[in-house]
């Protein structure tokens, strides 16, 4: 038997195991980067560091997050749980932030310091596992990805694919500071790193608001939902469709138009009928229909019926 619970089920699995192999690579780099700052005082090693640190601990949270998000509904979240991924992310965003800020200090406070740094073979060996270990990570992630659509490991994707750009600064710098003789190749790629984090950081902060925000699913997906919907030869229209997020969950409720003679027990087959025919295009959507007499709207909103999906298109590109 297979459904949005079983689907829950499985996509926690993968989730859980995606976070638990983020925080092994974490726990892994970050024993390496702190002898490799240590030893060759780079600030770029040292952001890089201060990278793999909070990468370590926005995986912790990542894990406990997933594994709470997959927790099924109870009957005191009746929607389940999902939305503890949307605030995994933020918790991850905002410790971005912070480590943007505290390398781009360091970094600036570096300009005007004449002090070098040495010992870049440590450095350039620590970043080249790195980079290895990170490739390997990514892959794993974006099957999981794929598979379950996870915000909270979309967001610990994006940390790990920007500690490839971080690991490769590092190997510049400490071969423009120390080979080629530009001193200040450091402080400016630790001011570069610092950037891209915030930025990166600002990237990751809109999916999780829009699912904390209720958002609804994209343009193009809620009208093939309507054409699908729509085409069993019983039902007139379909109005009032809402959607939402929620984590690993999917959600919508809409209202068909019937012929206002159909039995209670016919309605509810054409509704079980509409259900089958969305399940194998979307998998996993928990799905509530409300069946009105044809013609009927509700006092709220306005319809949006199957047939006049072309004016949907056009009502949502002008707002």
């Amino acid at each position: 038997m297979s459904g949005p619970a079983t689907t829950a089920g499985r996509h926690g699995v993968l989730t859980s195991r995606a976070a638990l192999a983020s925080v092994t690579v974490a726990l892994l780099l970050l024993s390496l980067k702190g002898y490799a700052a240590w030893a060759t005082g780079s600030v770029a090693m040292l952001g890089s560091l201060a990278d793999t640190t909070l990468d370590f601990i926005a995986s912790l949270v990542a894990l406990f997050g997933v594994r709470f998000a997959a927790m099924p509904a109870d009957r005191n979240h009746r929607f389940g749980h999902g939305k503890a991924e949307a605030l995994v992310a933020m918790f991850q965003v905002i410790l971005i932030i912070f480590s943007a800020f505290g390398i781009g200090l360091r970094a600036i406070d570096r300009i005007g310091s004449p002090e070098l740094t040495s010992n870049a073979e440590y450095g350039i060996g620590v970043s080249l596992i790195a980079i290895a270990a990170t490739f390997a990570l990514l892959a794993y992630q974006r099957h999981v990805i794929r598979q379950t659509q996870s915000l909270a490991i979309g967001t610990d994707h994006l940390h790990y694919k920007s500690d490839l750009l971080l690991n490769l600064s590092v190997i510049a710098a400490l071969i423009l500071d120390q080979y080629l003789g530009f001193a200040g190749a450091d402080a400016l790629f630790g001011i570069a790193i610092a950037l891209w984090l915030g930025w990166g950081a600002l990237r990751a902060s809109s999916k999780a608001v829009d699912q904390l925000m209720d958002k609804e699913w994209p343009l193009e997906r809620r009208q093939r939902f309507i054409e699908v919907a729509g085409h069993h030869p019983l039902v007139a229209g379909i109005h009032d469709l809402r959607t939402r997020t929620s984590g690993m969950h999917d959600f919508a409720q809409f209202h068909v138009w019937v012929d206002p003679q159909m039995s209670i027990r016919e309605a509810h087959r054409v509704m079980d009928e509409i259900e089958a025919r969305l399940r194998p295009e979307f998998p996993g959507v928990e799905i509530l229909i409300h069946p009105d007499p044809e013609g009927h709207v509700d006092g709220e909103g306005d319809p949006l019926l199957a047939k006049d999906a072309a004016i949907l298109v056009e009502q949502e590109r002008t707002t």
